[in-house]
């Protein structure tokens, strides 16, 4: 029987890429007033995020370029990009594909320490991958809602 979490992160996943359907290369590149970032920033920011917390903060190996940090880690924003980012559908499927990664590879993991516990910016102490996954939902909806606002900006 699968742990609930890989329901929930499947459906919030779901949410996600249900909310960027249809979402232009151009519109995911708009930074409207009163906002840092873009569409594609966020979405970028998501799949590293959840990269972090699944595979860096395990031991594991994250699938993505060393430039995402770059252009979508903590602090960063579009108006400082250099360098070929990938196109919104290219991240688009990345995030696809994300959620049944974590679940084939860390799924049976969900009780181990994680080599070294992050503390978030709220003060929380992930140190489980359970912990971190589960964490990882906020983060998430957290970045589908701000997409959401900026869509109705575009």
């Amino acid at each position: 029987m699968d742990h609930f979490l890989f329901n929930q992160l499947a459906f919030i996943r779901s949410q996600t890429l249900k909310g960027v359907q249809g979402i232009a290369e151009e519109a995911s590149l708009v930074v409207p007033d009163r906002f840092n970032n873009n569409i594609k920033w966020n979405l970028g920011h998501i799949y590293l995020i959840q990269e972090r917390f699944a595979f860096y903060f395990t031991g594991g190996e994250m699938m993505m370029p060393v430039s995402f940090h770059d252009w979508f880690g903590r602090g960063t924003k579009p108006a400082d990009w250099q360098g070929d980012l990938p196109k919104t559908d290219e991240l688009r499927a990345l995030l696809e594909q994300q959620t049944e990664r974590i679940k084939r590879e860390v799924g049976h993991r969900l009780e181990e320490k994680v080599i070294e516990p992050m503390t978030t910016s709220t003060g929380l102490t992930l140190s489980t991958v359970e912990e971190m996954l589960t964490y990882s939902l906020y983060h998430e909806g957290l970045h589908t809602e701000i997409i959401k606002s900026i869509k109705r900006f575009l």
